[in-house]
């Protein structure tokens, strides 16, 4: 190891277990000492249980390292702050958070309730503004912070029955672009992971149709300790000059995600009108339009 993080405080939310364990124990590994945060809830965000934070976190001490565990939840305000203050009162700073927690509640669109909405939109979406909120009061005045956002394939290209975590999950990527333009002056980084990873979360996915299953299979091979060095990276000084991106990770590939911008314009002398937007304007930009691409239309090739 390289001690990229020797002596930082880093905070790594959902960190029980998949992706956010192997982001903790690998911070620790690089130096880091690690505020393990998850409140032990199955994926769907039901129960509570404070042994899978312990048991990370003992496992970090385990092998020399330093970490405190924590069983608060993201989605309040009240118990977000406790998060970081967690960090603030076990080890008197906080120089990265990593914002992983998360939850499912899949469902069709037309079936979806306003529950299984407001539920994965609280942990996700509101989860990572108060934390990221709660930090940046510390981060401001040190004049120092990363922030590193799990955001997912399904917010930025698009999946079937997950209009909840999709939406939530692009938001992160808006939050963290803010977030990085607002912080950009006390020299506070902010920037996104799209993991592609099997964990709990992803196994929760219904493989019930032969195209499923395959998918399933792929997601399989992608072992979560692949992601955890790019998280290492990003709340690293190594990373000191990358701020607003989004970093897609599968395997051994990395990826550096498009973001928004014009494709095609068209101008019209006097302005247009419904008819003449129907007949010129939508017939010159067609050739620019996306299709109901999925998350495996685009990434569809075997992971490397």
């Amino acid at each position: 190891m390289t001690d990229m993080m020797k002596d930082k405080v880093v905070v790594v939310t959902g960190s029980g277990g998949g992706i956010g364990r192997e982001i903790a124990l690998l911070m620790a590994a690089e130096g880091a000492k690690v505020v393990v945060n998850d409140i032990g809830s199955s994926v769907s965000g039901e129960g509570k249980d404070t042994g899978p934070a312990q048991k990370v976190a003992d496992e970090i001490r385990a092998k020399g390292g330093q970490a405190v565990a924590n069983s608060d939840s993201v989605a309040t305000w009240l118990s977000a702050n406790a998060i970081i203050k967690t960090a603030i009162d076990k080890f008197g700073r906080i120089d990265c958070v990593v914002n992983n927690a998360g939850i499912l509640r899949d469902r069709m669109f037309f079936k979806m309730n306003p529950e299984e909405w407001q539920a994965v939109i609280d942990v996700h979406l509101n989860g990572a503004f108060f934390v990221s909120r709660a930090a940046a009061t510390y981060f401001k005045e040190q004049e120092s912070g990363a922030y590193v956002h799990m955001t997912s394939t399904t917010g930025l290209i698009g999946n079937i029955g997950q209009a909840n975590y999709g939406a939530a999950k692009l938001g992160i990527t808006s939050l963290s672009k803010i977030i990085a333009m607002d912080m950009a002056r006390y020299h506070v980084r902010s920037n996104c992971i799209s993991p592609f990873a099997w964990s709990r979360m992803v196994g929760s996915i219904p493989a019930d149709t032969p195209e499923a299953k395959a998918r399933v299979d792929r997601l399989k091979t992608m072992e979560a300790s692949k992601i955890a060095p790019m998280a290492v990276f990003l709340g690293s000084d190594a990373a000191k000059d990358v701020s607003a991106q989004i970093f897609g990770v599968r395997a051994n590939e990395i990826f550096l995600m498009s973001q928004p911008r014009p494709l095609r314009s068209v101008h019209r002398d006097g302005g247009w009108t419904p008819q003449s937007i129907a007949e010129h304007a939508i017939p010159a930009m067609k050739a620019g339009f996306y299709g109901l691409d999925r998350s495996q239309d685009v990434f569809n090739w075997d992971p490397i």
